[in-house]
């Protein structure tokens, strides 16, 4: 039986996309740190988790700078991980499916490094209202989050005793709750990071929109270190079909795009794109839709 769940989540991992590979990891990496925990406590808080947390004083960040990696895949209970990763699965479907699965992972990352920047940067101003360690996937999170209410705001989501809700005041209720709790000191270095998680994310749109992707350089040190973004074939160098050039000013309407018989595919996502920029996803019409989820594909 054992074997068949391993052989289910291997092949899952495989063959499922980033957003489906990052949560494995979280999950897995939670199981193996409650069982440590669990059966280990003493050497759990006096050691184990002294290794992977990220420390807020920046003096012992110096000899621990893995840290600022592991502590986003490291979670304190079960309630804390299963937040984390159905935010991210609301949010990262719809990332995922606007912009390319091949964003995940440096938004994700880029988050995840914003948030504990943010952390240790909080440490040197207010020391007292900090934690001495910071764990979890929030920040990263947060980033996500923030990127798929600036392509798609009025994107909807079904809560539970609310009904279907839109993201846009969703993300709204995130941010004044962040912003809430480091007002009361509660959670602060927690709630700060939320915050730099979501200006990363933030940022990282901005560049996309000028033409500059992040993405493809985060994603091709990642495989130079682990070979994970794509299994064992290397990320292409090719220019992405959803890199967004602003060319001119003026910015034709459908009705001329469709005229035009030799525009390219590049150029009609680019189009979509400014669309999108200007007037939300919903302004889309289905045809538009269509060619942004198969250039997303790509």
């Amino acid at each position: 039986m054992f074997n068949s769940i391993i052989d289910d989540i291997k092949q899952e991992f495989r063959s499922g996309n980033m957003l489906t590979r990052l949560i494995i990891i979280n999950i897995g990496i939670f199981m193996v740190t409650a069982l440590v925990k669990a059966f280990a406590p003493t050497f759990y808080g006096n050691t184990f988790i002294h290794w992977i947390a990220l420390p807020s004083s920046g003096m012992e960040f110096l000899f621990k700078p893995w840290t600022m990696l592991t502590h986003m895949f490291v979670h304190s209970g079960f309630w804390h991980v299963i937040w984390n990763m159905l935010i991210f699965y609301w949010f990262g479907r719809i990332v995922g499916d606007l912009i390319g699965d091949r964003h995940m992972l440096p938004i994700f990352l880029l988050g995840g490094l914003a948030g504990g920047v943010g952390v240790l940067l909080s440490y040197q101003i207010v020391p007292q209202y900090i934690g001495q360690y910071a764990i979890g996937a929030s920040a990263a999170v947060m980033a996500l989050v923030i990127v798929a209410g600036i392509i798609n705001p009025n994107h909807e989501i079904r809560l539970m005793f609310l009904g279907i809700v839109k993201i846009k005041f969703i993300i709204l209720f995130i941010i004044f709750m962040d912003l809430i709790g480091i007002g009361n000191k509660d959670n602060t270095g927690g709630h700060i990071a939320h915050i730099f998680g979501m200006l990363m994310g933030w940022f990282y749109m901005v560049q996309l929109g000028k033409g500059n992707d992040l993405g493809s350089m985060v994603n091709n040190f990642v495989y130079k270190i682990t070979g994970l973004f794509d299994g064992n074939r290397k990320p292409s160098k090719k220019k992405s079909p959803l890199k967004v050039k602003f060319k001119s000013d003026k910015i034709k309407t459908m009705a001329e795009r469709r005229k035009d018989a030799n525009v390219s595919s590049q150029e009609q996502v680019d189009q979509i794109l400014d669309k999108i920029k200007q007037k939300g996803y919903d302004s889309l019409s289905d045809a538009e839709k269509d060619v942004l989820f198969k250039a997303s594909k790509k």
